[in-house]
């Protein structure tokens, strides 16, 4: 390590080092007494440090022995890396900070023939063997990054190999490594990373700077991926991708999160964060990027359906949780707790916004005044906001509260009609925060438009459709795209807006495109919701009032709320009547299909906090079980037959809507004709040629109360059977059987805990079991027969070899207070129950915040 001292600062220099056992430590070449330093468990100090010198440290790791998943470990035959947030110190002594910008090169030898691949960052720059028959591979990196961007990875792998051209005329090798088992799964990840390539150069005018490109999948990984410097490293879940071996949704997340660490070359790595608490520096301003790249290579407006209702399902519940924090975090005890959805996905949110207000041109001159500005520097949000500032002209003053401020903002809608008059009183709210107890008004771009039998009625597309409708308001106003949609700002506590010279029927369509991210409560006259949900221009706006008035019927089955569900239900036949007449674009099926979805009983509790969520899980399959006997489902799933695979739009539209037709069909045939129900998931299954429809047909099977459990098991062991040699299909086999809503799921789930293909050590197998059943089956996780304790079993299990998983898994518990009293007292005593154990860092803050 070459080292030049800073004027004024200390003699001493400290690096940051756990678990090594210190070998040797050197100093231009001559090796330190005891008396020249210290070391302890945390740190290295090495006393009377010049002002230029070259240390040089030996140490000795185990990584056959790290299950911890972070530094250096061995997932199954290959040696790799996770170095993000605080991993490099578990590999050697180093200033472990993202400010500490460094070039590194790095020599790997090892056995030719048991690693015959030696990956890490940069070009490699020699190869060949050593004196002693073993093999030697140098790399270097020639662009400063701090150690969380540093890999290694050396083992026997395939390789998948293309080229890219740049636009200024580099070629590029590009190489996707693998266990040779899964090389053949690569292809489409290829052909994801030369497009994201392209879109980056062309959206955002950022060129890649290496000779190669690499990414490696491994097995054992904590997380999705991570974007070290030329060498991704992939969970073999977000890059594998095959009909046999992903689903859809699989295919679109490996679209996504390829494109993500893609884009993080620039956004993360030529440009870096200050410190960690800037980390939605870099994750949130690359996952608006990667949103915006799987938008313009599918349909945007169903890309922005599945965002939003992620993060209403993820990050609303943490927001207002124990563990709330604003996307810029005042304080953490361990980082690794904070990559979380308010960094990633409402730092998304934020920055969103920020384009919104400038517009696509001065957007996109602000990022290039942030990356020029900042090329090979470590930097803060606030450096970003400058940025954006700077070359809009805009004052971003207000608009700095998004940042820094937790909780999510509560917009109350109230109308007054009159004549052709309608009037908006608009209240914004927050609720207190942990630390936050008072809330300042958000400057808010709220989208609108106001809509008569499907007509636009306002701005531009108004005029050209023959209304004269005027929106009065002190909030700005904006027409950004000269359509049927207005921006304001509103930033005030509460905003009045009037329209004049409306329609009788004229409804408003309220917050477009999810232009921020808050709830909305706005009781709404009857029948609006199913109009807008049916002939409202914009899409998501459409999709929104369908899960509102959905949401509604399901609440509202309680106090006897039989209008609402009647108004749900014809909604509900329009829609399936509109979907046989969709076209096959590639939108249109996909679309309907996410408003025939129900809203998922986490989202609805976080509307009507301190619900017994059995019970809204009652009424959720009581208005499941009218849709069902409502229409004539069948008739949609045989009108979208699937053919032969493709992951294109298209397919993937019809399947949507014939898998949501689909469950709907089986419900009713599970209660009017077990048999035609056994005997249509058995022939789904067998005419499958895809996961997709197989996982689809083996969900609907476990998930027939009138098949018995040995007839289940037929099916179950026979998937197993086929696909035993495919870890991620697998994963999918533990997944269907964990979320199965039927009754004995803790025993399910313990009996499957016993199975030879569950390995607690990997967070795949994890997720897709525990978590699964966790965060993915309400009525037999909070049933009350001991599913808490057992939960609270498994994170103390795992805490002791994993803290990063133990203690996302910690985090389903500490919601205790949305619960009922029974329920969330029993949770509250779990967590007292885990914390009376000795926890890591990282688990024990999510416990302690979640008891606070």
């Amino acid at each position: 390590l070459s080292i030049v001292r800073k004027p004024g600062t200390t003699d001493s220099l400290v690096l940051d080092g756990v678990g090594l056992d210190l070998r040797r430590i050197a100093i231009d070449g001559v090796a330190l007494r005891g008396n020249e330093y210290s070391v302890d468990d945390r740190s290295l100090e090495i006393f009377d440090v010049g002002e230029r010198c070259r240390v040089e440290v030996t140490v000795a790791i185990r990584p056959e022995d790290n299950k911890a998943l972070e530094g250096l470990y061995k997932s199954r035959s290959m040696y790799c890396t996770q170095c993000e947030a605080e991993g490099f110190r578990h590999i050697t002594y180093y200033p472990d900070r993202p400010d500490v910008l460094s070039r590194f090169t790095t020599g790997i030898t090892a056995d030719a023939e048991r690693f015959p691949v030696l990956l890490s960052n940069g070009n490699r720059t020699a190869a060949g063997p050593t004196q002693d028959g073993r093999y030697r591979a140098t790399w270097h990196d020639p662009f400063p990054k701090p150690a969380y961007l540093f890999a290694l990875v050396a083992g026997d792998l395939a390789v998948l190999e293309d080229e890219f051209v740049t636009r200024s005329g580099r070629n590029v090798a590009l190489r996707i490594y693998s266990e040779p088992h899964n090389i053949g799964q690569c292809d489409f990840p290829m052909a994801v990373l030369k497009r994201a390539m392209r879109w980056d150069e062309e959206r955002f005018g950022r060129e890649y700077d290496l000779d190669v490109f690499m990414i490696v999948a491994v097995e054992d990984f904590n997380h999705g991926a991570m974007e070290n410097k030329g060498l991704n490293i992939f969970n073999t879940s977000a890059i594998l991708a095959h009909k046999d071996t992903a689903a859809d949704d699989r295919f679109t997340f490996v679209e996504s999160v390829v494109a993500h660490e893609y884009f993080h070359n620039w956004s993360g790595n030529r440009v870096t964060c200050r410190d960690w608490f800037q980390l939605s520096l870099k994750e949130g301003f690359t996952v608006y990027r990667d949103q915006e790249f799987s938008a313009d290579m599918n349909s945007p407006e169903l890309k922005r359906i599945d965002d939003v209702a992620s993060l209403r399902s993820d990050q609303f519940p943490e927001d207002s949780g124990p563990l709330a924090h604003p996307v810029r975090p005042d304080s953490y005890v361990e980082i690794s707790n904070f990559y979380t959805g308010t960094v990633y996905k409402k730092g998304a949110e934020v920055v969103r916004m920020i384009a919104t207000l400038l517009g696509r041109e001065r957007f996109r001159a602000g990022c290039d005044a942030y990356f020029d500005r900042h090329d090979g520097s470590a930097v803060t949000i606030e450096d970003f906001v400058k940025a954006m500032e700077n070359t809009s002209g805009l004052d971003l003053s207000l608009f700095r509260r998004w940042y820094a401020q937790a909780g999510t903002p509560i917009l109350s809608v109230r109308e007054r009609r009159s004549d052709e008059a309608l009037e908006l009183a608009i209240r914004q709210t927050c609720e207190p925060t942990p630390d936050q107890p008072t809330k300042q008004p958000l400057p808010i771009p709220l989208a609108l438009g106001v809509v008569s039998d499907g007509q636009e009625t306002l701005g531009a597309a108004g005029i050209d459709n023959g209304f004269d409708v005027s929106c009065e308001t002190a909030a700005e106003v904006q027409n950004p795209d000269a359509g049927g949609t207005v921006v304001l700002r509103a930033d005030q506590p509460e905003t009045i807006v009037s329209f004049r010279n409306l329609p009788a029927n004229a409804e408003v369509s309220l917050l477009r495109g999810f232009s921020a991210p808050l709830k909305v409560d706005y009781p709404r006259r009857p029948g609006a919701l199913g109009e807008l949900a049916l002939n409202d221009p914009d899409q998501f706006a459409r999709w929104d009032a369908a899960q509102t008035l959905l949401g509604n019927a399901i609440l509202d089955a309680g106090s006897g709320g039989g209008n609402v569900a009647d108004e749900a239900l014809a909604m509900v036949r329009a829609l399936a009547k509109a979907a046989l007449a969709a076209p096959d674009d590639g939108m249109a099926k996909a679309l309907i299909a996410a408003s025939l979805a129900l809203p998922n009983e986490s989202w609805l509790l976080e509307l009507v906090p301190g619900t017994d969520i059995l019970a809204i899980f009652d009424a959720r399959r009581a208005l499941t079980d009218q849709i069902a006997d409502a229409v004539d489902w069948l008739s949609l799933v045989e009108a979208n037959p699937t053919g032969a695979y493709r992951p294109d739009l298209r397919d993937m539209a019809r399947r949507r809507l014939r898998h949501q037709a689909l469950r709907y069909a089986l419900n009713h045939l599970d209660r009017t004709d077990p048999a035609r129900a056994h005997e249509l998931t058995t022939s789904l299954m067998t005419d499958a040629d895809n996961l997709t429809d197989r996982a689809a047909a083996l969900r609907g099977i476990v998930g027939l109360s009138s098949l018995n459990a040995e007839e289940k098991g037929k099916h179950l062991d026979t998937f197993y059977r086929d696909w035993s040699h495919e870890a991620l299909v697998v994963d999918v086999w533990f997944n269907v059987q964990a979320q199965n809503p039927l009754p004995g799921g803790l025993d399910r789930v313990r009996a499957l805990e016993q199975h030879e293909a569950f390995n607690p050590t990997n967070p795949n197998k994890v997720r897709a079991l525990v978590s699964a059943f966790a965060n993915g089956n309400p009525r037999n996780f909070h049933d009350g027969d001991g599913a808490y304790r057992w939960l609270g079993e498994k994170i103390v299990e795992i805490d002791v070899f994993n803290r990063n998983l133990a203690a996302r898994l910690a985090k389903t518990l500490i919601v205790w207070r949305r619960h009922d009293a029974p329920r969330g007292l029993a949770m509250r005593g779990t967590l007292e129950w885990i914390r009376d154990h000795e926890l890591s860092p990282d688990t024990g803050e999510v416990v302690d915040k979640g008891l606070a």
